[in-house]
C-alpha cells in the first residue's frame, strides 16, 4: 500500500512531498499550484471534491450526503472507505451535543488512493486555516463524535503541536492510517486536525480503549510516522472521559450564566 501512495505522489499531485521537506517548502509548493488563481479566490478557497468547485464554507454546508464510495477501474482499493469532515466555530462559545453536530459539514467519501489525492490535492493546508478549524478524515460510516457507537468505548491519541507543524504532521498521519501502518486492524476509528490560535493539536481515534496491547501500538507507530522527537508529551484521553469533562465544563459554564 505504501508504494502505491508513492508511486502516485507525482502522477496524480505536485504538492505532496510535505514530509521529505520543510514547511517553509510545503508553503511555497502550495503558493506555486495557485498561481494561476484569482489571488482573493485561492486564499479563500478550502475544498474542491469531483463534483464541487466552490469556496469556503459553502463547500462544505452544500454537500450532499455521499453514496458509499467504491474504487474506479484500474483504481488501486483502500482496505477501508474513508470520508473527509470539516468543521469551524467560534472560540469561547458553549456549543451542545446537538449544534456541535450540525456543525460539522461532510466534504465527500473516497475508496481508492486515487480518489484520495482528487480530494486532498484540492484541500487547503491545516497550516493556512485560521481560527478555530478542524479537519476530520474517519472510517465510512463513521461520524467523528465521542458518541458515535464505534467510538464511543474508545478513545484518542493527541500531540500538540508548535504553530508551523501542523501541515507536515498532518499528511504523514493521514498517509500512514490510509497505508494501514498502524497494524491494529479493525480498531482505527479516524483522525483529526485541530487548528487554535495558539497551538494545533492532532489526534488518532481507536474504537478500544481498554485494550492496552493496541492503545500502546498506536503510539509507538504514531512516533514513528510523525518522527516525534523522544521527550515529546503524549497523552491518551477515553471519550468517556472527555464526554465528563465537557459535561463538568459546561454544566460550570450554564452555573455562572455563561450561556
Amino acid at each position: 500500500m505504501n508504494n502505491k501512495f508513492d508511486a502516485l505522489k507525482d502522477d496524480d499531485s505536485g504538492d505532496h512531498d510535505q514530509d521529505q521537506g520543510s514547511q517553509k517548502d510545503c508553503e511555497k509548493e502550495k503558493n506555486d499550484n495557485d498561481e494561476d488563481n484569482d489571488q482573493n479566490t485561492a486564499k479563500k478557497k478550502v475544498c474542491v471534491s469531483p463534483k464541487y468547485n466552490a469556496t469556503e464554507p459553502a463547500c462544505y454546508a452544500n454537500a450532499v450526503e455521499a453514496k458509499i464510495a467504491v474504487p474506479g477501474v484500474g483504481e488501486h482499493p483502500l482496505q477501508y472507505n474513508y470520508s473527509f469532515w470539516y468543521s469551524r466555530r467560534t472560540p469561547g462559545r458553549p456549543a451542545s451535543t446537538q449544534s456541535y453536530e450540525s456543525n460539522i459539514k461532510q466534504i465527500g467519501s473516497f475508496a481508492s488512493v486515487e480518489q484520495f489525492w482528487r480530494f486532498y490535492s484540492h484541500m487547503i493546508r491545516p497550516g493556512d486555516l485560521t481560527g478555530h478549524s478542524d479537519f476530520h478524515l474517519f472510517k465510512e460510516g463513521i461520524k467523528p463524535m465521542w458518541e458515535d457507537d464505534a467510538n464511543k468505548l474508545g478513545g484518542k491519541w493527541i500531540i500538540r503541536l508548535r504553530k508551523g507543524l501542523a501541515s507536515r504532521c498532518w499528511e504523514n498521519l493521514i498517509l500512514a492510517m490510509l497505508g494501514e501502518q498502524f497494524m491494529v486492524g479493525g480498531e482505527i476509528c479516524g483522525a483529526v486536525v485541530s487548528v487554535r490560535f495558539q497551538e494545533d493539536i492532532i489526534s488518532i481515534w481507536n474504537k478500544t480503549a481498554s485494550d492496552q496491547a493496541t492503545i500502546t501500538r498506536i503510539r509507538d507507530t504514531l512516533r514513528r510516522v510523525l518522527n516525534l522527537p523522544p521527550n515529546t508529551i503524549m497523552e491518551y484521553k477515553t471519550h468517556t472521559d472527555s464526554i465528563k469533562a465537557w459535561e463538568d465544563f459546561h454544566g460550570l459554564v450554564n452555573a455562572v450564566g455563561g450561556r
